[in-house]
């Protein structure tokens, strides 16, 4: 990889520890509004649904708002609790309101992020709502790290679509075959990115696919063995 200049990172569930911090928070807002439901029943419902959404989201199928309630009024469903519509609403603002106070980084963010910071330009690439997603940045105290930063309601669409990796690159005046994307879906980070141009390496971090067609790793400090 002599010739990355540009390393692009994904930001839930490659640095931000989505699912820990997502876990947190529902503990939170299920106490605060006397939800009654074990979140050892509930996440694991909850989660595979959140995973369709998003590829329904990333698909232009469902809206924000339909992200936001559906994947609770299913996961709801799933667990065998009926929870009134308004209260759903009301749990999908407060879930998205409460996530950012919970900052809880992969093991080895700040180590890794360190390493590269003077040897590459450092960039995210995000499909995550922009107001959230520098939230996160900022709380979790890794946004220094960032030359640039591109979520998809900046530019209108969302990965895998090329429009939002070729907006990044321009962004950061960067070229695909100097680049490098790291993340943690196959196909929106991976393959999106594989696809224009750019180099990438899986994180893998649930050691869940051992797919040889692109490198992969399951730990940040991985990335140190290829950087």
């Amino acid at each position: 990889m002599q010739q990355i200049k540009h390393i692009f990172f994904d930001l839930d569930h490659t640095l931000w520890d989505f699912d820990k911090n997502s876990s947190l928070t529902f503990e939170k807002i299920f106490n605060l509004n006397k939800i009654d439901v074990n979140l050892n029943d509930f996440l694991p419902i909850y989660e595979p649904i959140n995973f369709k959404y998003w590829k329904l989201y990333r698909e232009e199928k469902v809206t924000k708002s339909a992200l936001r309630y559906g994947r609770l009024k299913e996961a709801f469903d799933g667990v065998g609790v009926t929870i009134e519509d308004d209260m759903i609403h009301h749990l999908s603002e407060s879930y998205i309101n409460e996530l950012t106070t919970f900052n809880h980084l992969f093991d080895g963010a700040f180590d890794t992020l360190d390493y590269l910071k003077d040897k590459y330009e450092l960039h995210i690439i995000t499909n995550g709502f922009d107001s959230a997603q520098n939230k996160k940045l900022t709380t979790s105290n890794i946004k220094q790290y960032f030359k640039t930063v591109t979520n998809s309601e900046m530019v209108g669409v969302k990965k895998p679509n090329p429009k939002i990796f070729n907006f990044a690159l321009d962004l950061a005046k960067a070229k695909a075959t100097e680049s490098l994307m790291i993340g943690d879906n196959i196909e929106a980070d991976i393959e999106g990115a594989h696809n224009i141009g750019m180099d990438t390496i899986h994180f893998d971090y649930k050691d869940a696919h051992n797919n040889h067609k692109f490198k992969r790793i399951t730990n940040l400090k991985m990335l140190l063995n290829h950087l």
